[in-house]
């Protein structure tokens, strides 16, 4: 997958891509260039691995096309499938900010488009574009509450 460019109109093809996000629907158009600078599209053909459970973070992803497949092993280490990311999912995004280890695996489970952003980009970005960089990790962090705030509400409903 490729990562940082110059190229103005795959700046503006990435620029449009991110706008289907919802992490980024409310960045004006202007900023969202800023932004596509900084993030890499690729191709992912179905089945492939896009990272290991227990891979280092080194990028996050926004599902432009196709679906992944959000696996983890149990106690057993039988693999179960959480979730089925479609267009406009952000996922790797913790481990990207924080540099950890990835806490599932994400397969591709079709043939997929992904725009990445690595957390040396995500580096760059806050030392040139410090405010840019900002709402960005702002963006992020209110789609990881958002999340974390429905799975505290389905740990409810299975406590009832």
């Amino acid at each position: 997958m490729t990562h940082m460019h110059e190229n103005s109109s795959l700046t503006g093809e990435i620029a449009g891509m991110l706008l289907e996000s919802s992490l980024f629907s409310d960045f004006p158009a202007g900023e969202l260039r800023s932004v596509a600078r900084y993030f890499g599209s690729g191709k992912v053909g179905r089945g492939e691995i896009i990272f290991k459970e227990g891979d280092a973070g080194t990028f996050m992803c926004i599902v432009n096309s196709g679906d992944v497949s959000v696996i983890k092993s149990d106690s057993e280490g039988h693999k179960v499938e959480l979730a089925v990311l479609r267009n406009g999912r952000v996922f790797g995004e913790m481990a990207a900010l924080d540099g950890e280890r990835h806490s599932a695996t994400c397969a591709a489970a079709a043939d997929c488009v992904l725009l990445t952003l690595s957390k040396d980009s995500l580096d760059k970005m806050l030392n040139e574009a410090p405010k840019t960089a900002a709402r960005v990790i702002r963006a992020i962090a209110v789609s990881l509450s958002r999340r974390l705030r429905m799975a505290d509400g389905k740990l409810v409903d299975h406590q009832i």
